[in-house]
């Protein structure tokens, strides 16, 4: 009963398999390997984008302040949602590899943009040398609060970006939940939406650690090679990432592994429904906001399960629950069964 994120998941047997398979023998490093090539190759496949140049990172958190470095300069704004990932939790990242962009946090229901606000804070930033400039546009998808953007939201914000000339990144972390749950084409989620780049998440879909970094636009591509070497991200085993990400991808696994995942999450928001229990958010994905009475959560914990909590309303408490491609069905039913 362990909800506490995906990333707290063990590795699929799979991932374990292609590792030991890449340990053997000599190959050439730094990426310059077969493996990441059939990497490459796999996701402009999956990404319908022939021209995309991909690289791997050990972290989201690479992948997320790398990727935006490339776009916005260190007189920028990276215009993104107040919960964003890189807003909250990467401990300034995005700052320090941009060389001091400024990211403008802004208010949006669930998690989610709208393009009125966008458009808002775009129109009010810059125009004189005393402020920060207008720099790029961040989406996130699956959201931190758990809800979608469909491919037509998407597309509505982007444009919003594209009217002031702004690129537009989506931290993916969890784009295989927003994939397998939208039933969205990942063409249409991304470039054919407006998306410039792309953070691919591996990590929380079962990977031991390993993100890709798409451009949709080869013109970025000798530019944030420099970056991942400058920053300290460029892996010389780079075989080794690849054998991660080549693992999950192969046979479709990254849509049935999230899918798994928003399975379960559904399972366990349709049982704490039944409970008369509410949420702070839709559950659209593979994490709930449930919302219970207070010293539930010291009920549930004595009982053996794990989650973070969260703030609530007065006289209530409130929890992230976080389900993986190993959450199931007996997890979930000895959760609800601890109420």
């Amino acid at each position: 009963m362990f909800f506490t994120s995906d990333n707290a998941a063990p590795v699929p047997r799979e991932v374990l398999a292609a590792l030991a398979e890449a340990n053997t023998g000599y190959t050439r490093g730094y990426g310059t390997d077969d493996l990441t090539a059939r990497v490459q190759d796999r996701l402009r496949e999956i990404l319908a984008a022939p021209e995309a140049v991909v690289y791997l990172v050990g972290t989201g958190t690479a992948a997320n302040a790398l990727a935006l470095a490339g776009f916005c300069p260190p007189w920028g704004a990276v215009f993104c949602h107040e919960l964003a990932h890189i807003a909250v939790d990467e401990c300034g990242a995005p700052e320090f590899f941009t060389h001091g962009a400024k990211l403008v946090a802004l208010p949006g229901a669930h998690g989610r943009l709208t393009p009125d606000t966008l458009r808002a804070a775009i129109s009010s930033t810059g125009g004189n040398v005393h402020n920060v400039q207008r720099g790029m546009v961040s989406l996130t998808n699956v959201t931190e609060a758990g809800t979608l953007y469909s491919a037509v939201e998407t597309a509505a914000l982007a444009a919003v970006a594209r009217a002031a000339d702004l690129p537009v990144h989506l931290d993916g972390a969890r784009f295989a939940n927003a994939a397998a749950a939208t039933g969205a084409l990942p063409a249409d989620l991304t470039w054919r939406a407006g998306v410039d780049a792309l953070s691919f998440g591996g990590t929380k879909n079962g990977l031991m650690g390993v993100e890709a970094v798409v451009f949709f636009d080869p013109a970025k591509a000798w530019e944030f090679e420099l970056r991942r070497k400058r920053g300290g991200h460029l892996f010389s085993k780079g075989r080794y990432l690849a054998a991660q990400m080549l693992a999950m991808l192969e046979g479709g696994r990254w849509l049935t592994w999230a899918g798994h995942a928003n399975a379960m999450a559904a399972r366990l928001a349709e049982g704490l429904a039944a409970l008369g229990i509410g949420f702070l958010h839709p559950v659209e994905a593979n994490i709930l906001f449930p919302l219970w009475a207070p010293g539930t959560a010291a009920r549930l914990r004595a009982g053996g399960a794990a989650f973070y909590d969260m703030p609530a309303p007065l006289g209530h408490e409130s929890a992230r629950l976080v389900t993986s491609w190993a959450t199931s069905e007996a997890d979930v039913d000895a959760f609800l069964a601890l109420f």
